[in-house]
């Protein structure tokens, strides 16, 4: 039999175990022109909190008693359609089901022979893509300038971090735990690291960080962390929007400072953006990420969970940061 994750209930601030729903049927058959895949590893990200409301956004809501989707890394187990051959690698914006078929509209061939293949779905993928990308287009880092980024010690964080190192700039990063500090300044080479669950004054421990004040602040959480950066920005700061997880669960707007005034008297961009706005760059991103970890200027790291049942889990855990980059669910 083949296992199915549907989406039961809209979640109501904090999504729970009790919002998803197993289901069984029976292991899909492959027609004409398909594909039969069996999913290795799914991807769990902050984003599939949006696509849980029933409100308009970038990406249509996923559907009540639907499967839910994300990226996913599959092999094909068999295959009547000419462009795949039985056990290839592919990756894709795929159902969580154990088994699915597919067109192979959408699925690219993925090089298992070149790199892990969960490499494709963290640094080589769209969280590696993001925070490259994210970084280079809307920070627009130069060599000697301060970037301080929230969520650092995250799969797209930990990617912006060592990136902005690369580009000679000096980077500040701002996360939850204090192992994630020394994972910060050891592993990814981080100047400096804040944890923010035990400052006293945030806003006093990232000028103190910051001793020239902030040129970029690639913020991925939102809430009082982005207001105390905020509050230490410089002249004509580059501010990129990639996610607010502070404040997803969320049931009723927070107020928080008026920034306005911060952005006027600073000359200062924010700007929001969506990975696919690159769409066009993805190729020339994924190749510099490459030569980048076979320099070894790039390194990353993974939280793997085993098991399809725990998808779900995995997925809920984002949101206590229990992961260490990117989070990967090996079925």
């Amino acid at each position: 039999m083949n296992k199915i994750i549907l989406l039961d209930k809209r979640p109501k601030g904090k999504p729970t175990l009790s919002d998803f729903k197993f289901i069984e049927e029976e292991i899909p058959v492959a027609k004409a022109g398909e594909v039969l895949l069996k999913t290795l590893y799914v991807s769990v990200d902050p984003y599939l909190r949006g696509r849980m409301n029933d409100s308009k956004s970038y990406v249509p809501p996923f559907e009540l008693n639907k499967p839910i989707q994300s990226s996913i890394i599959a092999e094909v187990v068999d295959s009547k359609n000419t462009e795949f051959r039985k056990g290839d690698f592919v990756s894709g914006n795929l159902d969580w089901k154990e088994h699915q078929t597919s067109d192979g509209k959408g699925l690219n061939k993925v090089d298992s022979e070149a790199s892990k293949l969960s490499l494709h779905l963290g640094i080589l993928g769209m969280t590696g893509i993001t925070g490259y990308l994210g970084l280079t287009e809307k920070g627009v880092p130069k060599s000697g300038e301060t970037i301080v980024v929230s969520g650092a010690a995250g799969a797209v964080g930990s990617v912006v971090g060592q990136v902005g190192k690369i580009m000679g700039c000096k980077v500040v990063g701002i996360t939850g735990t204090d192992k994630k500090v020394d994972l910060l300044k050891t592993k990814f080479k981080f100047d400096n690291a804040i944890n923010y669950k035990t400052s006293s004054d945030l806003r006093e421990a990232i000028k103190n960080a910051c001793p020239k004040g902030v040129d970029v602040y690639y913020d991925n959480v939102g809430g009082e962390i982005s207001d105390a950066v905020l509050a230490n920005i410089n002249k004509h700061a580059r501010l990129p929007v990639c996610g607010a997880i502070s404040l997803y669960n969320e049931t009723k707007v927070p107020v928080g400072p008026r920034i306005q005034p911060i952005i006027l008297t600073k000359s200062a961009t924010m700007s929001g953006f969506i990975v696919s706005d690159f769409s066009d760059k993805f190729s020339t991103a994924t190749k510099q990420l490459a030569v980048w970890i076979k320099e070894g200027k790039l390194t990353y790291s993974e939280t793997i969970v085993d098991g399809f049942d725990n998808i779900p889990e995995a997925f809920l855990d984002l949101f206590d940061g229990k992961n260490e980059g990117k989070m990967i669910v090996k079925i």
